[in-house]
Order: structure tokens, then sequence, then C-alpha cells
């Protein structure tokens, strides 16, 4: 095998494992910014030792090994500094005490099996609510998804030192907010679910519809995204609405191939072809949607969404969709989750169930909304039922409108050529 491969190898057995890694590793240390600091030491050590002697038979345990190693030499040193202390000053029995405990508990630590806990532990510690969103974000993809700043950047168009920052930042507040390396207990469970699903699909959304660039969907934000959601559900099975978000982004997932034309342009839902939609995923999205019915209780905002998903998969044609389902499950959405994007995506229904006129008064609605100001779904939701109604040279106005307010290169192509259409030119593709 040359240098070259064993790099090759090294990346791929990294982005698989370094999340149990420093989820072993912050177990010990109790600070998920040293974990992985010394995560990346034995990443490091590696790289310079496979290529000379060989990729080990279970390379993932050898890296966890050599980061525990690593992880017991750091407390170690602790111990004997507070030790060092001790004889300047009896005021630092306790400190000793307190280091001398915790490198007995990492020795411990090391000698146990926890990878579902310790991931469990790292996912909630990423994604905990002292956090900026933005911060949560780049945070999970770091050490959940083993992506580098860089990657992480170019997935959201931003500048690798933004991301870098970001990073950074989280990984002082964490430290200074002294959040522990632990999961949830069951009174702050709900809560803090809420913030590591807000994050998944964050990271899914952006995916799956670009908020700028110059290509509609980025697949490697979706996948990782699923990725974290399968993870989560094996983790805490017994959560209806984890499984409705895996439910909710498989189901979507299953879209990908058939939501672009073969130059990358939108194609709308109701015009895809319903033959390259992923049958595999659709299945397995209509089973976590099932897991999560089966667990009881009313359906949460997720697993609503995912059963809306479910319709348009569930349908053969866009003809034979059942809008009226659709907009009673957006009603019961809106009751239990209201927001001005919730009633937008209500008022699509309506229209399809009920006629455009009766979408695009619910629509009129929402035009004071200050949400919704500067949201380019807003006009061109307005532009497409106006268009239906007959009312061209309205709906002209608002697809241009739309084109001016979205940062997505692709949209604004879409928006400008459905604009010509109404004006009397050739029309152009839609999307969904």
């Amino acid at each position: 095998m040359t240098a070259a491969d064993t790099h090759r190898t090294i990346n791929a057995v990294w982005r698989i494992e370094s999340a149990k890694i420093i989820g072993a590793v912050a177990r010990m240390v109790r600070d998920v910014g040293v974990a992985e600091e010394l995560a990346q030491d034995a990443l490091v050590a590696a790289l310079e030792q496979w290529p000379r002697e060989g990729i080990p038979d279970n390379p993932g345990a050898w890296l966890t090994t050599t980061a525990k190693h690593r992880a017991i030499d750091l407390l170690r040193k602790r111990t004997l500094h507070a030790s060092k202390q001790e004889e300047v000053g009896r005021e630092l029995d306790a400190r000793h005490a307190m280091a001398a405990a915790e490198f007995a508990e990492a020795v411990d630590a090391a000698l146990d099996d926890e990878v579902g806990d310790d991931l469990l532990r790292l996912v909630f510690t990423a994604c905990h609510p002292v956090l900026s969103p933005e911060g949560r974000v780049a945070l999970t993809l770091r050490l959940l998804g083993g992506l580098t700043t860089d990657e992480i950047a170019r997935s959201f168009l931003v500048p690798e030192p933004t991301i870098a920052q970001r990073i950074v930042r989280a990984k002082r507040t964490l430290a200074a907010a002294r959040v522990p390396f632990e999961a949830p207990r069951a009174n702050e469970l709900a809560a803090r679910l809420a913030s590591v699903l807000e994050v998944i699909y964050l990271v899914f959304n952006e995916g799956y519809s670009a908020t700028a660039g110059d290509d509609w969907m980025r697949p490697a934000l979706c996948e990782e995204a699923l990725r974290l959601g399968r993870i989560l559900a094996e983790l805490v099975p017994d959560e209806p609405e984890v499984h409705g978000l895996v439910a909710l982004m498989e189901i979507q997932a299953s879209r990908a191939a058939a939501r672009v034309d073969a130059n990358g342009d939108p194609i709308l839902l109701l015009d895809q072809n319903r033959g390259r939609w992923n049958q595999l995923l659709i299945r397995r999205g209509l089973k976590a949607l099932e897991r999560a019915e089966k667990l009881g209780g009313a359906l949460g905002p997720y697993a609503l969404q995912a059963a809306i998903a479910a319709c348009h998969a569930r349908a053969g044609t866009a003809a034979e969709t059942d809008w009226q389902r659709i907009a009673a499950l957006y009603e019961a959405l809106a009751q239990l989750a209201p927001s001005p994007i919730v009633e937008l995506n209500r008022a699509v229904a309506l229209s399809m169930a009920f006629g455009p006129a009766t979408g695009l008064e619910l629509v009129d609605a929402l035009r004071s909304e200050p949400l919704l100001r500067g949201y380019h779904l807003l006009p061109s939701v307005r532009g497409d039922l106006l268009a239906k109604l007959g009312r061209k040279s309205e709906a002209c106005a608002e697809f241009k409108r739309a084109a001016e307010l979205t940062r997505n290169a692709r949209e604004r192509k879409l928006l400008l050529m459905r604009a010509l259409a109404c004006s009397g030119g050739a029309a152009g593709p839609g999307t969904g």
C-alpha cells in the first residue's frame, strides 16, 4: 500500500471513528475541547506511524487507545502538578485530592467500553443550548461528523476563519459555563433534545435547499444529518420525535435525484419523475414514522412534517396526492408549533385542496408578517397562486421580487424564468 493509500485509509477511519474517540476521551478529561486535541494527537501519531509500520488490524481501536493514553498522561501531569502545589501550601489539599480522584476515575474510564453512552454525551454537549445555533452546528459537524473547518466552511459558503472562530468560541463557552460531559437528566431531556434535533435539521435543510451559492443542493450535508439522526435514534430509541425527524429526512432525501435536471436546475415537486425517488429511503422513512407513531401520544412537529412527506411518498402520481390530509396535518402543525412559515406552507396545501383563491387569501394575510419580510418564498408562493388565477402581470412582479431576495443562483434563475413565462416568454422548470 502506498503512502497516499494509507493517508486515504486514515482519513476514512477518522471520519467514521472520530466521534467515538472524542466521546471516550471527553468522558475521561471532562472537556470536549481538550478531548478533541488529544484525539487529534492520536491522528497525528497514526499519520506518522502507519505509513511506516502498516495499518493495524483494528485501526479504530488503535486510535482510541492512543488517545486514551494521551489523556492518562495529561491527567497524571495534573496530579503531579497538584502534588507540587500541595508542598507550597496546604490550602491546596482539596485540589490535589480532586486531581488524584480525577486521575483514578480516568484510568477506570479507560478500561470501560461505553461507546453508546459516550456518543450520547457528546451529542448533547455539542448541541447544548448555551451555544449559539451557528456554534452548535459548527461544533457538531466538527466533533460528530469529523469534518474539517475547511469542509464545514465550504458547505456553508463562509470563510474558513469564520468557522474556526465559531468552533473555538463554542469550546470556550462550554468550558466557561462548566457544562458537564453527561447526558441530561430526565427533567432536562425534552429541552436539550429539542436543541439536538434543531441542529441536525438545520444541517439537513442547508443541504436540501442551499441558502446561497451556485448549487441547489449540497448532498453531503443531507447525508451527514441523516447519519447523525440515525445514530441518535439508536441512542434514544424511546423518543418519538427522534424517529419523526429521521422519517422526515429519509423521505425528503429520497427525492434528491429527481429534484434537479441534467443541468442542475431545480424541478418542482409536482413535476418530478417519481420513478427516480429512492424507494429504499422511502421505506426507511415510513418505518421510522411508524416507530414514532407506535411510541404513543400526539405526534410532535417533526413527526407531523414526516406524515406530510409520507403523503407525497405514498402518492404514485402528483394527481393522487391527498392534499386535504396534508392541509389537515399543517393545521395540526400550526396549532402545535405556530409560525408564519408553517402558515405559508398551509396556504400552499389549501390552494391544492380547495383552489388557489383559498390559498391566496391566507398568503395575503401573511404579507404584513415581520418574520417573512425578506423571505423569498412568500412572493414566490404568491406569484404561483396569482399565475394560477390568471393574474399574470401581478405574478410576474412577485417572481421578480422573489428572485431579488434569494441568494441561491439556481433558484434566482428559476424565478426569473417563471417571471418571463408570466410575461409571455417561454416557460421554465420549477422547484420543490
